[in-house]
């Protein structure tokens, strides 16, 4: 069966701002293909002080840069210096260090090159044209209508209808009810998310605190608790403290109070470990429960609507392949959808190929699914942090 150009033009709406449906959004308008992105935030600053450090793999995040025609950006923006990494235990010494300052900057392939979530955002926003990213829009409903069109309805009064739904809308994702009964389960772990201003960092009292992180991330764990430390580009050092706690655990809306009680749990901790938490940005202190979907996640395809990013499958960030996934979805995603398009496919034809690509992906993700649970096992269980030392070394011997 053929159409025209004009009839294969499918209304696209990509639900959700994060680097999914960002490079969904950006593959498609790099090929001519319309498509509207809908994200519930008000504008591009919201929560930019939140966020710490991604590393991008040359398959798939830096693939997303590549196959766009990016990839000078990707290098400018990114930091080769912060692929640094430490691990140790609560009295904050390094018992492993991956640092290679001899490495070719211009071999991406072999690298994982860090940037910040927030430059990663600023960059593919200002790659799409302004009009295409609708801010202040979060989802009311979604309802199913004929031939595998949907009428989404937002918070604001908009109400439009779409022939692809792209669900690119995070952990509790609005989309995914619609192909899966599945919700996030909880780990049994939370803490909070605190940081350093760059003002702070810089200070020479605070030059155990700099010293200790390191150049890129440091991994503390002992005894079922967990420091990941990470140093930003603009200076500031964030820091993650976790433990397993009730899912109704919290911090007091007080700074001082959440502090202290955050430095109550890390008391026996070194005391730049504990100074971290004591001379923390008070303004960006967060409560930072882990979820994950089930190990395995899939559905069976339906018309008109998919998802992609941690609305697919949420993961934990014990392995570092989050984003990672996130991007490569949004990236195939594109590929295969403005394929279609010019190809001037009926819809049938299209939906087989992103039932096929669906598929794809379920295979794909499931093994870094896993690993991530086997991770988070080693850096909470009783031989951290010697286990996660060594399934490390094992990592970098085998790469």
């Amino acid at each position: 069966m053929s159409v025209t150009l004009a009839q294969a033009q499918p209304r696209i709406a990509i639900v959700g701002g994060g680097p999914s449906g960002l490079v969904l959004l950006l593959t498609l308008i790099k090929r001519g293909i319309p498509a509207t992105l809908y994200e519930r935030e008000l504008d591009s600053n919201s929560r930019a002080h939140l966020g710490g450090m991604l590393d991008l793999e040359w398959d798939s995040g830096q693939r997303a840069f590549r196959e766009n025609g990016m990839e000078h950006v990707f290098k400018k923006y990114s930091r080769r210096d912060a692929e640094e990494a430490r691990i140790g235990g609560k009295d904050g010494v390094p018992l492993f260090r991956r640092d290679d300052p001899e490495a070719d900057p211009d071999d991406l392939k072999n690298a994982r090159p860090e940037i910040d979530r927030h430059v990663l955002r600023d960059i593919l926003l200002n790659a799409v044209p302004k009009d295409a990213v609708k801010w202040g829009h979060a989802l009311a409903s979604i309802r199913p209508l004929e031939g595998g069109q949907h009428e989404l309805t937002f918070t604001n009064g908009t109400v439009t209808v779409a022939d692809i739904v792209v669900g690119a809308d995070g952990a509790n994702s609005r989309i995914r009810p619609l192909l899966s009964p599945a919700v996030p389960l909880y780990h049994g772990i939370t803490g909070a998310e605190i940081s350093l201003t760059p003002a702070v960092a810089a200070l020479p009292e605070n030059r155990e605190v700099s010293e200790g992180v390191g150049k890129g991330s440091c991994y503390l764990a002992q005894d079922g608790q967990v420091a990941v430390l990470q140093r930003n580009g603009n200076g500031r050092i964030r820091g993650y403290f976790w433990q397993r706690n009730p899912l109704k655990w919290t911090l007091p809306r007080d700074a001082t109070a959440a502090k202290a009680v955050l430095g109550g749990m890390f008391a026996d901790w070194a005391p730049w470990v504990r100074r971290f938490i004591e001379q923390g940005d008070e303004d960006a202190i967060c409560v930072r429960p882990l979820f994950h979907l089930v190990v395995g996640h899939r559905w069976e395809h339906k018309a008109g609507v998919t998802l992609i990013g941690d609305a697919a499958h949420l993961m934990s960030p014990f392995a570092g392949a989050g984003a990672n996934l996130a991007m490569r979805d949004g990236l195939e995603l594109g590929l295969l959808l403005a394929d279609a398009v010019m190809k001037c496919l009926a819809r049938e034809e299209r939906e087989a190929m992103v039932a096929a690509w669906e598929e794809e992906m379920f295979s794909r993700v499931e093994r870094f699914a896993a690993l991530t649970v086997r991770n988070m096992g080693m850096f909470f269980g009783q031989d951290a942090p010697h286990a996660a030392i060594k399934a490390f070394e094992d990592a970098v011997t085998s790469a």
